[in-house]
């Protein structure tokens, strides 16, 4: 079944529809919107952490150091070889085997790690739906906030005005009486 942009658009508003009222909801409980941060490696299967961990030996400086190193060694032991005249290196000079688990190497390591990055990706967007709901929070608190101080300043300038309408009594009567 194919998704189109505005199966893809209605998708988009359904979940941030129910992102504003968990965070509704929150606020009227008054509780934290997320207690902690969930691990992603908690509910991750076999196969994702082992995509995970090839992906991040395959990043690695140990890996291209590793991976260089056997390179070398390949063609030093097969030149050597080569050059020496009754041993048949077992990989002549194109070296075609060592092409073939190159190419082998590549053909596995690149879908696991794109794997990995999806899998990121997934970890990525959850962690931006909780930042959006957590800044969703936050600025309909400040909003409230600057609404209570309003109300308190409207307050605070209606005691002032009956104050210095009480102070006008009071030099008036002086005024008066003396």
């Amino acid at each position: 079944m194919r998704t189109t942009r505005k199966d893809y658009l209605a998708h988009i508003e359904e979940m941030q529809k129910r992102s504003d009222d968990t965070v509704a909801r929150h606020i009227a409980e008054r509780r934290a919107l997320t207690p902690s941060q969930p691990d992603p490696e908690d509910d991750a299967t076999f196969g994702q952490r082992a995509a995970d961990a090839v992906a991040r030996f395959g990043g690695s400086w140990t890996f291209i150091l590793l991976f260089a190193l056997v390179l070398v060694a390949w063609v030093v032991l097969n030149s050597f070889l080569l050059t020496r005249g009754g041993a048949k290196p077992f990989d002549p000079f194109p070296y075609i085997l060592l092409n073939l688990f190159l190419s082998m190497l590549a053909s596995i390591q690149a879908p696991v790690i794109l794997m990995s990055q999806n899998r990121q990706g997934e970890i990525d967007r959850l962690n931006a739906r909780n930042d959006y709901e957590i800044n969703l929070k936050a600025e309909l608190e400040i909003m409230a906030l600057h609404e209570k101080m309003d109300a308190f300043k409207l307050q605070l300038l209606e005691m002032q005005h009956e104050q210095l309408r009480l102070l006008n009594l009071l030099c008036e009567d002086n005024e008066a009486a003396g």
